[in-house]
């Protein structure tokens, strides 16, 4: 069809199956760093230009998608995400990310509480912090029995602590006898009976176990569950995602439904993984066994290995739990630690490795140095650390000699004010210290850490790096540790392809890489910095497949099958809970006025209510100081 001029030839030699026309495109190619439009054919990009140049590749079987000037960038890569253990649970999952107050937070689980059949909990799990709410405050135990007193909750804040009502705690069966496991500790009241509070002291493993009691989707569900997860990160622009493994994903059980759906070609989203060893004192058998049945970079495009970790072995871990001290590591754990890099690296594997501390990173640096005798650092494998949130100078020179890389992620957006209180603000200008990453020439990618602490939302991270505020609003880091938004964008994009070594087929638009790109809903190089985390994408191709589309281009992207179980939390309140803000366009993308001026309600009611709180405690004036309003004041 006739587009705005643009006119489908019926001669069109090896027409595009899809071009996007009239747009800004920020190609992150230094080559060509800016387009008007783009054109895909057979997954690809075969072209870049303006209409003069596309309109010869539209025949009348090209999709012609007018971009009405917006902004479109590459396709974001969360070089750090949890993609497959979250797209396990997502239905069942209440997410509090991006709600603005604790009212609004408790008004859904008592909405939900009403819906959730008998058997089954309520699960908040992670993307949110009390630093997000107008009240600054978590919700009580007292809250959570108020607001389900019948069916068990489970609400986990970051790798800190996570609250139980009394039917949770009976559903996980905690009484007066059960023992507090290693690292953590099951909070009790003066008679020893368990109050609902878990802390992380320091492990999170008594939080985490605690969430594994939890009722789980059959295979058929996991698999719509993940096919919801997928179509939810493509709503923001993800396009690629590296998963990370994690504690509770057992390979190759826990991969089986991503595997279904790759086979399928159902996949909306290119995922790189990682294998993790699950049992303290197997894990070198675990990665021998590994070894000989499959070998990184084994798959395609859209599902493929990526190597090891983030843990190899369990002793070599330490804890972000910035509430608690830094962890001692045992003595001696480099033993074994050394015997599983050096399996992997003979066999031509990469790795990545959890490390929060310095102390950690050199104990592991040490490790890596004396293999490197042996010609086993730097030899082509890509590895790299992720988090490395208190990394010094002089360990990020011993990576970059070693050839290592490093994926950050945004946790201190979520932790920045713990990480104060125990450390000072002083530490907290360098945790962690990016911009020294980047000019020591190492490989740098962003990611978010989702989701279990930090939101899946990428422009919360991007807001974090450009602006160096976490998302209670407190400004971290002096102008030295910010990077520009472009720069930015290079972490989320080009950054997360070279730690996979797939710079080579995407991360940027040029021609012969992946057609994967986000019409964005705002220009991100444009709005306030405080608008950058409400962007989202209208329209999100992948391999030239519209997987997501929203606003004037809603239908346009392939169907959604419906949100099961019926009760799912998703299926009546959809995940990350966008809000207003003051960007260009006015409004979100699929949030109503109707559904902003309810949410602006809650937000007022709140306010004052949390007044005659202040009030109370002597900390306010009473009555309410007025408002001077000029238009009616003398």
């Amino acid at each position: 069809m006739p587009v705005a001029g643009l006119v489908p030839s019926a001669g069109a030699e090896e027409p595009a199956d899809l071009l996007i026309r009239n747009a800004r495109c920020h190609t992150g190619d230094p080559a060509r760093p800016e387009a008007r439009g783009v054109a895909i054919r057979g997954g690809s990009i075969v072209a870049l230009g303006d209409d003069r140049e596309l309109a010869p590749l539209a025949g009348p079987s090209t999709t012609v998608v007018d971009a009405l000037g917006r902004r479109v960038v590459p396709g974001l890569n969360d070089s750090h995400l949890h993609v497959i253990r979250g797209g396990l649970n997502y239905v069942l999952e209440l997410r509090w990310d991006g709600v603005r107050s604790l009212r609004q937070a408790l008004a859904m689980l008592r909405e939900q509480a009403g819906r959730t059949p008998k058997g089954q909990w309520i699960r908040v799990v992670g993307g949110w912090t009390a630093e997000q709410f107008a009240e600054r405050r978590m919700p009580t135990v007292a809250e959570l029995n108020a607001a389900a007193p019948d069916t068990p909750v489970f609400v986990l804040h970051l790798y800190q602590s996570a609250l139980l009502n009394r039917a949770a705690v009976r559903a996980a069966g905690f009484t007066r006898e059960t023992p507090d496991p290693p690292g953590g500790q099951i909070v009790r009241g003066r008679d020893g009976t368990p109050n609902g509070v878990l802390l992380a002291a320091p492990s999170a493993l008594v939080l985490y176990s605690t969430l594994a009691k939890a009722p789980t989707l059959d295979p058929a569900e996991q698999r719509s569950s993940t096919r919801h997860f997928l179509r939810e990160l493509n709503r923001f622009g993800l396009t690629s995602a590296v998963d990370a493994a994690g504690g509770f994903q057992n390979f190759p059980d826990n991969y089986r439904t991503v595997t279904d759906l790759a086979r399928d070609g159902e996949l909306t989203l290119r995922i790189a993984y990682h294998l993790f060893p699950q049992t303290a004192g197997q894990e070198l058998a675990d990665l021998t066994r590994w070894i000989e049945t499959v070998r990184p970079e084994d798959g395609d495009g859209w599902l493929r290995l990526n190597g090891a970790g983030e843990n190899l072995t369990w002793a070599a871990a330490d804890f972000e739990n910035f509430t608690e001290p830094r962890p001692e590591l045992a003595a001696g754990y480099e033993g074994e630690f050394e015997k599983a890099v050096r399996l992997l690296m003979e066999n031509g594997w990469g790795f990545r490795l959890h490390a929060t501390y310095d102390e950690t990173i050199r104990r592991d640096l040490a490790v890596f140095e004396r293999l490197a005798a042996d010609g086993l650092f730097p030899a082509g494998n890509r590895w790299l650390f992720d988090h490395a949130e208190t990394v010094s100078d002089a360990s990020l020179e011993r990576i970059a000699a070693l050839g290592g890389g490093i994926s950050v992620q945004n946790r201190m957006s979520f932790q920045g004010r713990a990480f104060i209180d125990r450390y000072g603000a002083a530490a907290a200008t360098r945790t962690p210290p990016v911009r020294r990453m980047l000019d020591q020439g190492i490989t740098v990618g962003a990611g978010t850490d989702a989701t279990r602490v930090s939101s899946y939302n990428p422009w919360v991270a991007l807001h974090w790096l450009v602006t160096g505020r976490t998302v209670g609003g407190l400004a971290l880091y002096p102008p030295g540790n910010l990077l520009s938004r472009e720069r930015a964008l290079e972490l989320y994009t080009r950054g997360g392809a070279r730690l996979t070594g797939e710079d080579g087929v995407k991360g940027i638009l040029r021609e012969g890489y992946y057609g994967d790109l986000a019409v964005l809903s705002d220009d991100y190089f444009t709005v306030p910095d405080e608008d950058i985390p409400h962007i989202e994408s209208v329209l999100t191709v992948v391999g030239g497949r519209v997987v997501h589309a929203t606003a004037e281009y809603e239908g346009l992207d392939e169907p959604r099958e419906p949100v099961t179980p019926a009760w799912s939390p998703v299926a009546h309140f959809g995940g990350y809970q966008s809000g207003p803000r003051s960007g260009t366009r006015g409004s979100v993308p699929g949030a109503s006025g109707a559904r902003q001026a309810a949410m602006m309600a809650e937000a007022v009611a709140e306010s004052a209510r949390h007044h005659e709180w202040r009030v109370a405690r002597g900390l306010d004036p009473e009555p309410r100081p007025g408002g001077f309003d000029p238009c009616f004041g003398s």
